[in-house]
């Protein structure tokens, strides 16, 4: 008897890639050092107490940490028995769709980035700019695959 494919999760998510949230993290330390000089200036120049700095600076760790925080557990993309959904992705189209609505998948490259085009009912569709995810482009590819076939009610051939 050959063996059966893997019994497939009721839901898959995968989070940032650490690369993209470093820079997101990266970009808000710079803001967060850019608001604390101009802080300084402004406290400095008016004569204002320190405690506003000291509150700014509360404020942005807080803010980096959250961050920091939520890139790592907060899904970008989450399959379930349902459909799909994509947080994070600037430009994405539609952020959530059941796996009935979807017409097509195909892989596909935006401006030399490699992604999936989910196609959707109504001419509607999703993109996902798979270097962004922390996973390997041809596994995502076949875990989207399966889950799009279940969804759909579609058996894979024994």
């Amino acid at each position: 008897m050959p063996d059966s494919p893997p019994e497939l999760p009721d839901e898959t998510a995968y989070h940032l890639a650490p690369a993209i949230a470093a820079r997101v993290v990266g970009g808000l330390l710079v803001a967060l050092a850019l608001l604390l000089a101009v802080g300084t200036v402004v406290v400095a120049v008016a004569d204002l107490p320190l405690g506003i700095l000291a509150a700014v600076v509360l404020v942005g760790v807080v803010a980096v940490v959250g961050v920091h925080l939520a890139s790592r557990r907060v899904p970008v993309v989450r399959f379930d028995r349902a459909g799909y959904q994509v947080r994070w992705v600037r430009g994405a189209g539609v952020r959530a769709a059941a796996w009935t609505e979807v017409t097509e998948a195909v892989t596909a490259t935006t401006e030399r980035v490699p992604v999936v085009v989910l196609r959707l009912e109504g001419g509607r569709t999703t993109t996902i700019p798979v270097q962004v995810l922390d996973v390997d482009r041809e596994r995502f590819v076949r875990d989207l695959q399966a889950h799009l076939q279940r969804g759909q009610g579609l058996r894979p051939l024994r």
